[in-house]
């Protein structure tokens, strides 16, 4: 039996090594791949949930109500933000000048995005719903901040310093 032990090594080295050159750098096109698969469905719920909120900042409800579905988007909205998020850290560094300052800016701004849905959401659920027309000027408040706080972080892929990744994300099928 002492000759399989040097077997068995041999065999988890080998399976060892392709799942090491997995957590390493990812090449451009394939970090830009990655990144995008995982940011299409945040956008799409992001998307969701903003129209979602702009009906519900028309149509009459209670402050009650109001409230209560307000708290529930914006925390799917932060909820999403993180899945993303992670899932961006996840992809690591792409293999190209500055990838990983470029990939933390991603990672970060995420990250900013997702605070400021779960501000917003805070903020709501420290509202007072009476007098009703008191609640709904603070909703506005908090709308108005979460704007900004969102504008302030967005995903900008067009600066990117890399002209591999800007190739990248505008040839991979997955960004367009």
């Amino acid at each position: 039996m002492r000759p399989a032990r040097p077997l068995v090594l041999l065999i988890l080295l080998a399976l060892a090594a392709p799942l090491g050159a997995c957590a390493g750098s990812h090449g451009a096109r394939a970090w830009a791949s990655q990144v995008c698969r995982t940011l299409a469905p945040w956008r799409t719920e992001i998307g969701s949930l903003t129209i979602r909120t702009q009906q519900q900042m028309t149509t009459r409800t209670t402050p009650g109500q109001a409230k209560e579905n307000l708290m529930t988007l914006f925390g799917g909205a932060r909820d999403a933000s993180e899945k993303a998020r992670a899932g961006v850290a996840e992809a690591g560094d792409p293999d190209v000048s500055d990838g990983k300052q470029i990939a933390d800016g991603f990672v970060t701004s995420l990250a900013k995005v997702r605070d400021a849905y779960g501000r917003a959401r805070t903020g709501i659920g420290a509202l007072a719903i009476t007098p009703a027309e008191g609640f709904y000027d603070q909703v506005a408040k908090v709308v108005t901040q979460l704007n900004q706080d969102y504008q302030a972080s967005s995903l900008d892929t067009s600066n990117l310093k890399s002209t591999e990744l800007q190739q990248a994300f505008d040839e991979v099928p997955e960004c367009r």
